[in-house]
């Protein structure tokens, strides 16, 4: 056998002496009893009867009567006990276990742990002086000055500020009620963790989630797995939603839904920027906006949406800019931007509008739309009016002018009124035979549809004009001055609204072979 050397022997009994100081125990010691005796009833233990004090490493017990241990360093405390470790540390209990040997308590009925502002209250607390955790499985609630937590099993990590409970976890104070499966609490920052199903109800909102956090201080919360923030009137989904209750701003994203139960509209994007309080929502990336009060819906895209209230009529405006497109079964168009107010149902389109409704198209510098509940929907064109009407392959009713009104009832172009330098040019028949192109000039026009083709005209003045036969028409005489049939350009469903074109120039050249045959 290999003999050791003098370093080696010494450095052996170096660590086995000091890991035998390490595992010794202190022992619990007896301040203080009015009467001390020998358990009769209980081997190899000391009863202790009356203002009894025990006291054990930073620990000091106060207890009606208690019965020690000395051979396995344990007590059993009975009668309003309580545990003092610290300047901070109170548990109190009718009852209380505690092994010395592990610096562990079990206290029974009636706990009340306080650390500080924090109380635990519990029926049984296992509770580890060491590591100065408290843990609990029989229903217990933790209060501070802000918040009251309750739940089936909890565990209180006091050196961490951290509570962890769950199992039918409901938290509440003033401002919030919380429901959750699982959630963690810092009683430090007063901010809530949670995972799995938890619902969030404040005065005004109920939030939901599946992951996130919530500070019940400041009404801040990051909602993330199934989030939704909602109300009477309005619904908010998305992947992930930021949330601040004090000042109402907010930020949504991934696949962002807000729902208007009022106003029966919706905005759609990626990414969401809004204010609860000043009711504003700006969404982009893939943003659409949708309004489903009338029988059919419109589906309507742009690069950037923006929802604001008018103060004064407390309606929701609707704004749109870039890159307008939208659709609806009977209407579609597109423009730079646009405004959408939701009460009176008036939409307003800037930087070349375009509209088309069964085979027309209508295009002017600015179109406002009004739509009405009973009387006819009004179409107000401002400058360099022009309306384009498909007959057949190459054939094009035209109606130009400064200014004009349509009037459309039941989805279909009715009256137009052309105000000022207005020119027609229309295909004249026999029944149903073409016989000629009608060219006419006249300031102001108005101009009857049926079945979608112009049934008559009315001239305020005198009009100049001519009826040329079709076989002696040029391709220049089929057209006015402006003359743009755009059909390449049309949404043809909701999913044409994020189409656009690549190169202008090709769709205006097809367009051209649809008039010249070229």
């Amino acid at each position: 056998m290999r003999k050791l050397t003098p370093a080696i022997f010494f450095l052996f009994l170096l660590f086995t002496a000091t890991k035998g100081f390490a595992q010794e125990k202190k022992r619990v010691e007896i301040i203080q009893a009015e009467t001390l005796e020998q358990g009769e009833n209980v081997a190899n233990a000391q009863r202790l009867i009356n203002d009894v004090i025990i006291k054990h490493e930073d620990i000091l017990m106060y207890c009606d009567s208690a019965y020690t241990y000395d051979q396995s360093n344990r007590v059993d405390a009975f009668g309003n006990v309580h545990i003092n470790k610290g300047d901070t540390l109170h548990l109190y209990a009718r009852k209380v276990y505690y092994d010395g040997d592990r610096s562990f308590a079990q206290a029974i009925k009636n706990v009340k742990l306080v650390n500080n502002e924090v109380t635990l209250y519990t029926d049984t607390l296992d509770y580890d002086m060491n590591l100065n955790v408290g843990y609990y499985d029989c229903f217990g609630k933790i209060v501070d000055s802000t918040n009251t937590l309750t739940s089936k099993v909890g565990k209180y990590y006091l050196d961490n500020n951290e509570a962890h409970f769950t199992d039918s976890v409901v938290g509440f104070s003033d401002k919030y009620t919380i429901n959750s499966e699982d959630l963690r609490y810092n009683t430090q920052t007063e901010v809530i963790y949670f995972k799995g199903p938890t619902t969030i109800r404040d005065s005004v909102n109920t939030l939901y989630a599946e992951d996130g956090w919530y500070n019940t201080l400041t009404g801040e919360a990051d909602l993330k797995e199934m989030p939704s923030v909602f109300n009477e009137t309005q619904l908010l989904t998305a992947r992930q939603i930021s949330y601040n209750k004090e000042n109402g701003d907010g930020y949504a994203e991934g696949n962002v839904h807000i729902e208007d139960f009022e106003n029966q509209t919706i905005i759609q994007g990626n990414k969401v920027i809004y204010n609860e309080t000043k009711e504003t929502a700006i969404a982009t990336d893939s943003a659409v906006f949708i309004s489903y009060s009338e029988a059919d819906s419109l589906f309507l895209h742009a690069d950037t949406l923006k929802s604001i209230p008018d103060t004064i009529d407390g309606e929701n405006i609707v704004m749109a800019y870039y890159g307008v497109r939208f659709f609806r079964t009977d209407i579609q168009g597109l423009c730079d931007s646009l405004m959408y107010f939701t009460k009176d149902s008036l939409v307003q389109m800037h930087s070349n509008p375009v509209i088309w409704s069964e085979q027309h198209q209508l295009s002017a510098d600015y179109i406002e739309m009004i739509q009405h509940t009973t009387a006819p929907n009004e179409m107000h064109m401002m400058k360099n009016s022009f309306i384009i009407s498909k007959q057949d392959s190459g054939r094009f009713d035209q109606i130009k002018g400064k200014d004009m009104t349509g009037y459309i009832v039941n989805g279909k172009l009715r009256n137009i009124d052309v105000d000022g330098n207005g020119q027609t040019l229309y295909y004249a028949r026999d029944k149903e035979a073409i016989i000629g192109l009608n060219r006419a000039e006249s300031s102001n026009i108005s101009i009857r549809f049926k079945e979608g083709k112009i049934d008559a005209i009315a001239f305020q003045k005198q009009p100049e004009g001519q009826l040329k036969p079709i076989l002696k028409l040029e391709d220049s005489e089929k057209t006015l001055p402006g003359f743009e049939w755009k059909i390449k350009l049309r949404p043809l469903s909701k999913k044409d609204i994020f189409w656009r074109p690549e190169k202008k120039e090709v769709i205006e050249e097809e367009a051209t072979e649809e008039v010249t045959g070229q």
